[in-house]
């Protein structure tokens, strides 16, 4: 079992936290998949109404 690196779930939260203002705990709260799936969500907006892939939060 491996685990998902902690840098990742920092940049996660922060992008999460940065566009829908959730606090810390709420996204804490989040599991895994959750959290990847909103992310997903808030690129699609930030790409669709800008059109700058740069606010995008892409998994590699």
């Amino acid at each position: 079992m491996s685990l998902y690196p902690q840098e990742r779930l920092y940049q996660e939260m922060a992008f999460l936290a940065y566009y829908l203002h959730w606090s810390n705990e709420a996204l804490m709260a989040l599991d895994h998949w959750e959290r990847r799936r909103w992310c997903r969500e808030v690129s699609a907006i930030n790409k669709k109404l800008s059109g700058d892939n740069n606010k995008t939060f892409e998994f590699r």
